[in-house]
C-alpha cells in the first residue's frame, strides 16, 4: 500500500520540507531555465573564458566543452531517477547508501561546498555592484580601496555590495520553491539578450570583424593537445558537479522522467554551447576593442563608453547571477543542513545557516585569480565527485533502481537502510579512500600532471571502491535492495 506524503511529515527523520513532494509543477522548460541560469552567470562566463586561455585551438576547446556538457547530461538524468520516483531531495535518496544516520557525511560536505559557491556566486554579482557605484561615483574609489578601508580582505565599497547581493538572495529564497522557479524562468534568458546586444556592440566597433588568433595559442605535441583537452573536459565536469550531485532536489518536482530529460537536453548541449560561442565571441572581441583579453565580463561592459550598455550588462549580470546562486547553491544547502537535525532545522533554518556560512568562509579569497579557479575547481570536484559515484553506484548496480521510501524515514533497526546504527561503514570507507585519493591527485608534486583530472579520479574512484567493499563485505542488505 503506498503512504500518504503526509505520512513522512513528522518524525525524527523529516519534516514538511524533505518528506516526499506532494506537488509536482515543473515542465520541460522550466528545467531548461534553470540550466540557463545555472549556465549563465558570471562565474560560468570567467570558468569558459579561462578555457580558452589555456594554448589549445579554440576547436578542441569546443570540442572537449560538448563532450563534457554531455556527460553532465547523463549523469542528471540519472540522477535524477530516484528523486523523482520517490519524490525525496538529495539528501534524504543518499540515506540509502550511507544509512539513515551516515548520510548526514555527504550530505554535510555538500552543504559545505554549496556555501562556498553561493559565497563565490555572491561576491562575483557584488562586483559588479562595485564596479557600477565606481562608474557612476568615481568619488567613492577611496571606499573601494581594501588598504585603506577594508576589512578581511575586503573593502567596506566592496562589503555593502556584498550584503546587497547577499539580503537579496535571500529574500527571494525566503519565499519558496514556486518563486524561486518563477524567478529563473526569466533569469536564465535575460543574460541571452544582454550577451547578443554586447557581442553586437563589439562587432560594430570592430566592423564585423573577429579572428580567434588573439587568443592565446601554444605548439603542442600531440600527448600535450589531449592533456588539454581532458583538462577542458575534467574543468567543466568539475563546474557542474553541485548541482550534478543534488540535481534531485528539482528532479523531484519534475511532471515526469521524459519532462526532466527533455528539458536536460535543451538546457545542457543546445544551451551551454550556444552560451559557449557567445562568451568566446565576447572575450575574443576585448583584444581589438580594449587593447587586453578580458574573461570578466562585468568588466567588459564596464570599460565601454556607453552608460546605458554598463546599467543594463550589470544588473542582468548581477540577476542572473542571483539566479544560478539561489538554485544551484542556496536550495540545495538548505536541504543539507535540514537534514542534519530535520525535527529543529526546516528548509528555510538552512538556508539561514549557508548565508551565514557564506560570509564566513570570505570567499573573495577563493575566486580572484584564474589559477584560483582551477584549484577551487579541484578541491571542489574531490569531494563531490566520490559521492556521485558512489550514490550512481548503489543506486543501479547493489539495489538496482529499487528504493524503500518508507525506510528512508525509519529509525527501525530492521529497515532496510538502518545497517549498523544507522551508518553504512562501506560506504563511509569508500568516501574516505576515494577523497584520499583525490587529495594525493592534487597535491603531490609527482602527480601533478594529473591535477586537473581529480573529478574523473573522485567519481571512479569512489565508484569503484564503493563496488569492491560492498562485494567484498555486504553490510545489512541483499542486491535488490531488500534489508538481508
Amino acid at each position: 500500500m503506498t503512504q500518504s506524503p503526509d505520512a513522512y511529515a513528522t518524525g525524527r527523520l523529516t519534516n514538511a520540507d524533505l518528506a516526499p513532494v506532494q506537488d509536482r509543477s515543473w515542465a520541460w522548460k522550466d528545467f531548461l531555465f534553470l540550466w540557463m541560469s545555472d549556465v549563465h552567470s558570471v562565474a560560468g562566463y570567467m570558468t569558459v573564458g579561462t578555457l580558452f586561455m589555456m594554448g589549445l585551438p579554440v576547436s578542441s576547446v569546443l570540442i572537449g566543452l560538448l563532450v563534457a556538457i554531455v556527460a553532465v547530461q547523463l549523469l542528471c538524468n540519472l540522477i535524477a531517477v530516484p528523486s523523482l520516483k520517490s519524490g525525496a531531495p538529495f539528501p534524504v535518496i543518499i540515506r540509502s547508501v550511507f544509512g539513515v544516520y551516515g548520510a548526514v557525511v555527504p550530505a554535510l560536505v555538500r552543504g559545505i561546498i554549496a556555501v562556498g559557491w553561493y559565497g563565490i556566486q555572491t561576491w562575483l554579482a557584488s562586483n559588479a555592484v562595485v564596479l557600477f557605484v565606481l562608474r557612476m561615483m568615481p568619488s567613492l574609489a577611496d571606499y573601494s580601496d581594501v588598504h585603506h578601508h577594508g576589512l578581511m580582505g575586503l573593502s567596506l565599497l566592496g562589503w555593502l555590495a556584498f550584503l546587497l547581493i547577499w539580503a537579496l538572495q535571500l529574500a527571494v529564497f525566503w519565499r519558496g520553491m514556486e518563486s524561486i522557479r518563477h524567478f529563473i524562468d526569466w533569469a536564465g534568458p535575460a543574460i541571452y539578450v544582454m550577451m547578443v546586444l554586447l557581442d553586437g556592440v563589439l562587432l560594430w566597433k570592430t566592423r564585423g570583424q573577429i579572428s580567434f588568433s588573439v587568443l592565446p595559442h601554444s605548439a603542442l605535441s600531440v600527448g600535450q593537445h589531449l592533456t588539454g583537452v581532458l583538462n577542458v573536459i575534467s574543468l567543466t565536469i568539475a563546474f557542474f558537479s553541485p548541482i550534478i550531485l543534488n540535481f534531485g532536489d528539482f528532479a523531484r518536482y519534475g511532471i515526469s522522467l521524459s519532462a526532466v530529460r527533455r528539458g536536460n537536453f535543451w538546457g545542457l548541449p543546445i544551451n551551454f554551447m550556444a552560451f559557449c560561442a557567445l562568451a568566446l565571441t565576447t572575450v575574443t572581441l576585448t583584444q581589438p576593442v580594449l587593447g587586453q583579453i578580458l574573461v570578466d565580463p562585468v568588466d567588459t561592459v564596464t570599460r565601454l563608453d556607453s552608460q546605458t550598455i554598463m546599467i543594463v550588462g550589470i544588473l542582468t549580470f548581477v540577476l542572473a547571477t542571483i539566479g544560478i546562486n539561489i538554485s544551484a547553491n542556496f536550495v540545495s544547502a538548505a536541504f543539507d543542513f535540514s537534514n542534519i537535525a530535520p525535527a529543529s532545522i526546516s528548509w528555510r533554518g538552512g538556508g539561514v545557516i549557508a548565508a551565514i556560512g557564506a560570509i564566513a568562509l570570505t570567499p573573495w579569497n577563493l575566486y580572484a585569480r584564474p589559477d584560483l579557479i582551477h584549484l577551487t575547481l579541484d578541491i571542489l570536484g574531490l569531494f563531490i565527485a566520490p559521492v556521485t559515484g558512489i550514490l550512481l553506484a548503489d543506486y543501479y548496480f547493489v539495489q538496482r533502481e529499487t528504493l524503500d521510501v518508507p525506510a528512508l524515514y525509519s529509525t527501525d533497526p530492521s529497515a532496510v537502510y538502518w545497517y549498523r546504527s544507522g551508518v553504512n561503514p562501506t560506504a563511509i570507507w569508500a568516501l574516505g579512500l576515494a577523497v584520499l585519493v583525490g587529495l594525493a591527485n592534487v597535491f603531490l608534486p609527482a602527480l601533478a600532471v594529473f591535477q586537473n583530472f581529480a573529478w574523473f579520479t573522485g567519481f571512479f574512484s569512489g565508484f569503484c571502491f564503493h563496488l569492491l567493499l560492498t562485494r567484498l563485505r555486504p553490510v545489512g542488505r541483499t542486491a535488490d535492495g531488500q534489508a538481508s
